[in-house]
């Protein structure tokens, strides 16, 4: 079993700085040849979340599963707009989820245009077109609102640019009204500071509200019910998993008889949503076809609660 110094490279990657990654190599061959054992057989591990596959693995998981290569992730970003993260390497069907601009993305192979590694917020694995990724670097900002305006000058009266949607991360000074960053200018009405969390989850959601449905989606131009959650408890600092299976380990079980309450999370079949009070409930709704808010009961009448989790 052999590790790479850096990422498994099978074909040229796209450019990129490792050193400035802290890496001094991008292939296989000139990497040491390093030596690993099970202390057992290898464990069955979640796909979604542990990067495995048949013939590299992520060195975080040698000595609990066996690959015959393990690969040592090279940090990326992703850039100024949204990417889809994909099971295969293809475009075609649904997506697994999405990378916002700014978040990190950890690259263990490059391959055919395609980047496969983790989503380093929440270890999602995956592919993603390699041409998205960027340098990698320390936000200062996050944007708040559905979507936030690029103009490219410090005049909230000059042409949009662009728009970056919620959750996108950015680095910049700030000057007066406006952020200044390498993406253009940024009202500072619609962002906020990195470490400056939010309070309310419901609020949050609400923002989206009316957002089309798509799987796999994360923005307010397309949302699936767990990127919903983990889009507004992620403002709120709070970090939760990908998926809304995954998401049931967050805070702990409300107790049979006690009523729901605001922030409160109810799983359904495949399903979650994020309570407004203790009668209604905003989510990303497959049937409706987009993010609205609708009475638990009704909800519950398609498909049976499952469990309802305080975090």
């Amino acid at each position: 079993m052999k590790v790479s110094n850096a990422i498994s490279n099978r074909t040229a990657a796209p450019p990129a700085d490792p050193a400035a990654n802290g890496d001094s190599s991008s292939s296989t061959a000139d990497a040491p040849a390093e030596r690993f054992e099970l202390a057992g057989p290898s464990l069955k591990l979640d796909p979604r979340i542990h990067a495995h596959r048949r013939d590299l693995a992520d060195i975080a998981l040698a000595g609990r599963l066996f690959a015959p290569h393990y690969a040592r992730p090279l940090v990326r970003a992703c850039g100024a707009r949204p990417i889809l993260l994909h099971e295969k390497p293809s475009a075609q069907g649904d997506a697994a989820s999405e990378l916002l601009p700014g978040e990190m993305f950890a690259v263990l192979e490059y391959a055919g245009g395609w980047a496969w590694g983790y989503s380093c917020h929440d270890h999602y694995v995956g592919y993603v077109e390699a041409i998205e990724l960027t340098d990698a670097a320390a936000p200062t900002h996050i944007v708040c609102e559905a979507s936030a305006p690029i103009h490219p000058e410090d005049d909230i009266r000059a042409p949009v640019l662009a728009h970056l949607p919620m959750g996108s991360r950015l680095i910049g000074e700030e000057h007066g009204a406006c952020l200044a960053s390498d993406l253009g200018c940024v009202p500072m009405s619609y962002l906020r500071r990195i470490e400056d969390h939010e309070e309310d989850p419901a609020a949050v959601a609400q923002r989206l509200y009316g957002a089309p449905y798509l799987l796999g989606g994360r923005t307010a131009n397309g949302i699936d019910c767990s990127g919903l959650v983990q889009l507004a408890f992620g403002l709120c600092g709070i970090d939760l998993p990908r998926d809304s299976d995954l998401q049931r380990i967050a805070g702990k079980p409300v107790a049979a008889g006690e009523p729901v309450r605001r922030g409160d999370l109810v799983f359904m079949e495949r399903h979650v949503g994020i309570m407004l009070d203790d009668l209604m409930m905003i989510h990303a709704s497959r049937t409706a076809g987009k993010v609205c808010v609708e009475p638990l009961a009704s909800v519950a009448e398609r498909a049976p609660v499952l469990e309802r989790r305080r975090v």
